[in-house]
């Protein structure tokens, strides 16, 4: 019994190694190595084939639409269809991916690097488009746009140049402006109410449209009720959740401010929460007259936010200062003295350190400034 059964193990082993073999081999270098085991690199060809995957690098921790649109689209491409998508800041991770949007601080197509948020950024759409900055997502747009849509749209005779000018101009330039700041109407102006999902455009276009009688009215009631249900029970998880449970933690750091600066313009958040609505009501009732946010984020590092002039502007009550903006790392370590930098928005609104006590001192020196 023993012997059959070292038999069958032995059998196994070999069937093993000949299926392994077996698998297509790009090239003499990744010849498998029997005598001295596998590498790492033939484990991965056997994962995942002779072919490596192509990687798309973008930030870790919070996520925003611009990179979430960004590389949506990239896998509309011919190219980087079916690409992995790598969540990280580590520069030299960066540097190993085949295109990186959003993050690195460097805009050059021909390696395949599309960020925005350095200071000597200033590219826009096109020569028409004099006001709103490129996100990553209008990055991708402009540069991989024409074959995004005609991969969506096919088999259509149509204007593809001028649908590629109507997309930008309704769709990619709102995610652009917000991702960059950018104000929808004047600052003075006041919003008679709060706009914070275009629900109603969205089930509008689920009507069938005049030429297309193929799609029944009713059906199409039922999956516009399945996107306002859908969207209500997001809205009601949020607010019961995350967004009431936060006023105390809001209201805590609001009543403790003079413990971290005698100004009283600075608050510590224990932790990163949505804030600013609640700020605005528990002003009023401490009488307090916040400037800056510090919180730690979910990646570990720490920010100073600006306080905006209202919950929803653009427009901050004093922005981090001028010479700060769209400056990064060592560089802005070096320009403020504070260790352990990590940015400043090109807008002025946010920046980063390492610590709390960087993002402290960042956040008092801008105050004096």
């Amino acid at each position: 019994l023993v012997k059959i059964l070292a038999a069958r193990l032995i059998g196994l082993q070999v069937a093993a190694v000949c299926n392994f073999c077996s698998l297509p081999i790009a090239s003499t270098r990744h010849r498998l190595r029997l005598r001295g085991g596998f590498s790492a690199e033939h484990l991965r060809m056997a994962n995942s084939g002779s072919e490596a995957k192509k990687r798309i690098g973008t930030h870790d921790g919070t996520f925003h639409c611009d990179e979430v649109m960004a590389c949506w689209m990239l896998h509309q491409t011919k190219e980087f269809a079916g690409a992995q998508i790598v969540r990280t800041r580590d520069v030299k991770t960066l540097s190993e991916m085949d295109i990186v949007v959003d993050v690195g601080a460097v805009f050059d197509p021909s390696s395949h690097r599309y960020d925005h948020h350095q200071k000597t950024f200033t590219d826009t759409f096109d020569e028409k488009h004099v006001t709103t900055k490129l996100s990553s997502a209008g990055l991708i747009y402009k540069y991989f746009g024409r074959e995004i849509l005609q991969n969506i749209v096919k088999n259509v005779e149509i204007d593809y140049d001028k649908l590629y000018y109507l997309i930008y101009d309704n769709f990619i330039e709102e995610i652009d402006a917000v991702d960059n700041g950018v104000e929808c109407y004047p600052a003075d102006a006041v919003p008679k109410y709060k706009v914070s999902t275009m629900l109603g455009q969205r089930v509008g276009r689920l009507n069938p449209s005049w030429n297309d009688q193929g799609k029944k009215p009713d059906e199409q009631f039922q999956k516009a009720m399945q996107i306002v249900g859908d969207e209500m029970e997001s809205i009601v998880e949020y607010y019961a959740k995350a967004f009431l449970p936060a006023r105390s933690i809001v209201y805590a750091a609001i009543s403790s401010r003079l413990d971290y600066h005698p100004s009283g313009k600075i608050m510590v958040l224990k932790t990163a929460c949505p804030w600013k609505d609640h700020l605005f009501e528990i002003e009023q009732e401490l009488q307090a007259n916040l400037i800056y946010a510090v919180y730690e984020d979910q990646g570990g590092s720490w920010r100073v936010q600006a306080v905006p002039e209202r919950p929803n502007s653009f427009l901050s009550r004093k922005p981090l200062p001028e010479a700060w903006r769209g400056v990064r790392d060592q560089a802005l370590s070096d320009l403020t003295g504070v260790e352990g930098c990590i940015f400043v928005h090109a807008t002025g609104f946010i920046g980063g350190a390492n610590t709390q006590e960087g993002a402290m001192k960042l956040a008092e020196m801008a105050l004096e400034i």
